[in-house]
């Protein structure tokens, strides 16, 4: 059963979770503020309504997890999203993140290779409050060509290397932001498409994060 009621106990929490973000070292007020509007209790179930607050990540089945809060505010941050911006995230899992980046204005195209995940954020009430983002079911691997090109792009799993399909799928100027690495600890990385699809990357914390697979389940 998930939680449906927003009490101004949550909203507490949620204010004392996101000064707790701050303190880590995120800056950019727009994350921050999303942070703060966003019912995380909503995305788990009601037996974590007290810790959904807690700032690190929890079960949400399929071998899957909702990140760190502060994780998901570092990569959000890393991605510089503005107003409009088209953000394609692979792996939808809870759905907190793509929540996250259409809070902050996005047009976001999502995709979950675990069908039941899919499935149960398709019955999610709460995500038809955000018409700027689009579900799908697929391999992340292969992006979204359809609907290419990207302004930005956000991996929420470990991959092994930069996915080569999903650079060609990013603008000109765009940006990937992405944990890479196979071990149980990754770097974050920033990829920025230049001219000619040369690519600039840009190295920064490590985290650890459920790996990146191929094809759908």
């Amino acid at each position: 059963m998930r939680p449906t009621d927003d009490t101004y106990r949550h909203k507490g929490l949620r204010k004392k979770l996101t000064a707790g973000i701050r303190e880590k070292g995120i800056t950019d007020e727009r994350v921050l503020n999303a942070i703060n509007e966003i019912p995380r209790h909503f995305f788990l179930d009601s037996a974590f309504d007290e810790a959904a607050y807690a700032d690190r990540a929890f079960p949400i089945g399929e071998g899957q997890t909702i990140s760190q809060p502060y994780t998901v505010a570092y990569q959000s941050q890393l991605l510089e999203v503005k107003p409009f911006d088209k953000v394609l995230e692979i792996g939808t899992g809870s759905a907190y993140q793509a929540v996250l980046l259409a809070q902050m204005g996005a047009q976001v195209y999502t995709i979950e290779r675990q069908k039941k995940l899919f499935e149960l954020n398709k019955k999610f009430e709460y995500l038809r409050k955000f018409p700027n983002i689009k579900f799908f079911y697929g391999d992340g691997f292969e992006g979204l060509p359809t609907y290419a090109p990207f302004d930005k792009i956000l991996i929420t799993a470990a991959a092994p290397e930069v996915p080569p399909k999903l650079v060609e799928q990013l603008k000109t100027g765009g940006m990937m932001v992405l944990p890479v690495g196979s071990g149980e600890v990754q770097r974050m990385m920033r990829i920025t498409k230049l001219q000619n699809s040369a690519i600039k990357e840009e190295v920064f914390d490590h985290f650890s994060f459920v790996p990146m697979l191929e094809g759908k389940k």
